[in-house]
């Protein structure tokens, strides 16, 4: 038998899994650590906890799935992107990583943007906004905020790529991740040199990894030191695995040009496939080779989603009963006794890509409780990610169906609610763990089980439940939803 390690690290926690070559998940460990928040939408995390997360999460897999640690013949992994990491020569970080939701960066977005570069094409066809949460405005933040730290680091990486050192040594970073965040382009001279050149920060390119590898590859074999910590041989392969979301694609089968996949947990992502690229405002991408050689992604996404959730969880003093709250809001018709939540909490990615912006909770009566703000904040949710998707439309793609994945989808109402908000069927795969099932795809493949992605998908994952959007509920979100969109304007003239 041969078996493959995951590990999928999020936002709150890193989780390992085993797998079989069925695509069965035979033993599962999460172990969290801490974010930490200050004014400004910054967030940052200690890189040395996800290694320790890492080593429990991994050991503790192993023990639930009861095998011999010395079957598993391949890992691979998925992390947050855009937490940007500073390493010293020794690959020890030399401050807190900058979390993927953290947009202090706004301002160096704007200069990223004013540089005209050829490769903002990527961002809604060149007008932008470019994120502050991508790798080069966080980097230029620190060249310009904490300029003995950008002197001092040997290595400006990502999450994805600090794990890749620490198990193999290797400063290898993901083509996913580069090509995603970092304007870099497999079919036009890899690396954006003229947006650093404007910028005055081409001293940039010497500090990030200069070998690039694809999802699926393999980077190397673990340290001696790696596999100890672990309890591995030193012979399991690492293959390069990439961001959580766009390996997500990979475990919900979303594959083929014209499917769609919605990757939900802390935040939400919308991604296309395409066999031509497309521009457009409010769009992101399309991005070449990115996922699957010869494809493009086009992209969308949502900051804040099941992290709104949270935080409602948190103000409510961490007692809110999730299967309470879900049973009652079900009872509540469409539009929540008036309430309509704009998920801005924490900027907007997609279609405004406005870090500035901020949510809204608008329509409160004292008749109102928990589970009406439970309802609204799921359908704040639904209504941003059906803006996405007419910003989709509108640049030339669309679908006939939601691929889900993630937290979200072990809330039938919340899948209910997406498929009534988008007028769209929601398919849901048996496993929903998808970050997870397409880097245990990966990993198999880079073992040579399967000879392509595209194999390794129809051997590993299996099809579930389909959610089918209700014609009268649609028609209800439909005039709700104008109403949705109509906040953005009007609070950005109040909150400027």
């Amino acid at each position: 038998m041969a078996y493959y390690l995951t590990a999928d690290g999020g936002t709150e926690s890193l989780r390992a899994r085993i797998y079989d070559l069925d695509g069965v998940c035979l033993g599962s460990k999460a172990v969290p650590y801490e974010t930490r928040f200050f004014p400004g939408a910054r967030a940052e995390q200690n890189p040395e906890d996800w290694w320790q997360a890492l080593i429990a999460a991994t050991r503790g897999a192993i023990a639930e799935a009861r095998i011999d640690a010395a079957q598993i013949e391949a890992m691979a992994y998925a992390t947050t992107c855009c937490t940007v990491v500073a390493l010293d020569k020794n690959g020890q970080a030399l401050r807190p990583a900058l979390l993927w939701m953290d947009v202090r960066a706004h301002e160096e977005a704007d200069a990223v943007l004013a540089t005209g570069d050829a490769r903002l094409a990527i961002n809604g066809a060149g007008r932008g906004p470019v994120s502050a949460e991508w790798m080069i405005p966080k980097a230029l933040w620190l060249k310009r905020h904490e300029p003995e730290v950008f002197a001092a680091a040997e290595t400006i990486c990502e999450y994805q790529d600090y794990l890749t050192f620490r198990l193999t040594g290797e400063r290898c970073a993901s083509l996913d991740n580069v090509g995603l965040r970092w304007h870099y382009s497999s079919r036009e001279g890899g690396w954006a040199r003229g947006i650093l050149k404007r910028l005055d920060i081409s001293d940039l390119e010497g500090k990030w990894p200069q070998r690039v590898v694809a999802p699926g590859a393999v980077v190397g074999t673990l340290t001696s030191a790696a596999a100890a910590a672990l309890g591995l041989s030193p012979k399991v392969k690492v293959v390069q695995g990439g961001a959580d979301a766009l390996i997500g694609m990979i475990g919900l089968g979303v594959a083929k040009p014209g499917q769609l996949a919605l990757i939900t947990g802390s935040s939400h992502l919308q991604f296309g496939v395409t066999e031509a690229p497309i521009h457009a405002p409010g769009v992101w991408g399309a991005y070449p080779d990115i996922v699957y050689p010869g494809r493009f992604i086009v992209e969308g996404g949502q900051t804040s989603t099941g992290s709104i959730i949270n935080w409602l969880r948190r103000i409510t003093g961490g007692t809110l009963d999730l299967a309470e709250m879900n049973s009652k809001a079900e009872a509540l018709e469409p539009g929540s006794d008036g309430l309509i939540v704009q998920d801005h909490f924490q900027g907007n990615r997609t279609p405004y890509t406005d870090p500035l912006s901020r949510g809204a909770i608008v329509g409160l009566t004292l008749a109102h409780e928990p589970h009406h703000i439970f309802r609204a904040i799921m359908e704040g949710i639904g209504f941003g990610t059906r803006a996405i998707l007419d910003a989709f439309k509108a640049g030339g793609y669309s679908s006939t169906e939601i691929t889900a994945g993630g937290g979200a989808t072990a809330s039938r109402l919340w899948m209910q609610i997406h498929a009534d908000t988008a007028g769209l069927p929601v398919r849901i795969p048996a496993s929903p763990d998808a970050p997870s099932t397409g880097s245990a795809v990966l990993a198999a493949h880079g073992a040579g089980r399967f000879a392509s992605i595209d194999d390794g998908i129809a051997a590993m994952v299996r099809p579930g439940s389909m959610v089918e959007p209700r014609p009268r509920e649609a028609a209800l979100y439909d005039e709700i939803y104008h109403r949705y969109k109509a906040l953005y304007p009007a609070l950005k003239t109040v909150l400027g």
